[in-house]
């Protein structure tokens, strides 16, 4: 191919077409009529000897050949708009930009009320949407460019990524306020668990892929114990609604357990073995280590949650 005959504008054509797969949606992505994105779609079939897309229902479906130009283009369109970009411009008062960051619903309680407050008062024009992802797709989301940042537990990372920490959290045990069996054995909140009540109990385990162990069950193993899970959540809240209107307990971050504990009748209790804590990171792609926008919503977040550490 002659690369000094071909339209380079046509490149933002095709990556909006491979995101969106509709002519229609990728005109609205980059400001194009829909015949014009036709039109452009025609050339670049010329230009690059291939069919690109074909019909599939009422979407397009991309050719081998035009899938596997998807990721190389998103990275090379990204390289480009880092390099044009200047931190100079931006300006958080009349910055437009949209972010989304993946992470549980503990980050919908710790992370973004406050950053809420802070986008409404210094940037307005700046939307973030929170996607709660399971661990295995996290990376590949930043990978593929459908999220700006991840947080999460801290994980192996590939070198395409960057990461820093935000805090690091232990483990808290909880149970309703008035729990038969804790006021039976005299418990006050703060106090350790008798390990054999600790045990006996049915238990509530966050896990969004319905996993029946994790890190507490780790823990219980050292010291040659097991607990009884009875449940699994999805999500965090659903964890501390459940022992809220229950005889169950859980193990729960502490920082979480701790603002929640008011609000939905709960006592905080200290687990009676060690717990590893948890170093919970933000992950990004180096493509967007200068991007003055992803600086500054970073900047932000690290504020935010490094505060509750």
């Amino acid at each position: 191919m002659n690369l000094s005959a071909f339209d380079l504008n046509l490149l933002r054509v095709l990556d909006a077409l491979l995101r969106e797969g509709s002519t229609v949606k990728a005109g609205v992505r980059i400001g194009l009529s829909q015949p014009a994105v036709s039109a452009a779609l025609a050339r670049l079939r010329s230009g690059l000897g291939d069919e690109l897309f074909f019909r599939s229902g009422q979407g397009l479906e991309p050719t081998d050949y035009a899938r596997s130009l998807e990721l190389p283009l998103r990275d090379i369109l990204s390289e480009i708009e880092g390099i044009l970009q200047s931190p100079m411009k931006f300006i958080p008062k009349s910055a437009e930009q949209n972010f989304k960051i993946s992470g549980s619903d503990f980050f919908a309680e710790m992370l973004m009320p406050r950053l809420a407050d802070r986008i409404s008062r210094q940037a307005p024009g700046i939307r973030v949407q929170l996607v709660d992802l399971v661990a295995d797709t996290n990376l590949d989301s930043v990978e593929n460019n459908e999220v700006d940042l991840a947080l999460a537990p801290v994980l192996p990372l590939p070198g395409w990524a960057e990461r820093r920490t935000m805090f690091r959290s232990k483990y808290t045990v909880i149970a309703r306020r008035g729990h038969p069996r804790f006021a039976d054995a005299g418990l006050k909140s703060g106090d350790v668990v008798p390990i054999d009540l600790f045990c006996d109990l049915g238990h509530v385990l966050f896990s969004p892929e319905g996993k029946l162990a994790a890190t507490g069950d780790v823990a219980l193993a050292r010291v040659g114990r097991q607990r009884r899970v009875v449940m699994t959540m999805p999500v965090f809240s659903g964890v501390y609604g459940a022992v809220s209107e229950s005889d169950l307990i859980a193990l729960l971050p502490h920082q979480l357990a701790r603002h929640v504990s008011n609000r939905f009748g709960l006592d905080i209790f200290v687990p009676p073995m060690p717990v590893d804590t948890v170093e919970i990171i933000m992950v990004w792609h180096k493509r967007s280590t200068a991007a003055p926008g992803n600086q500054w919503l970073r900047s932000q977040i690290a504020d935010v949650l490094q505060s509750i550490g």
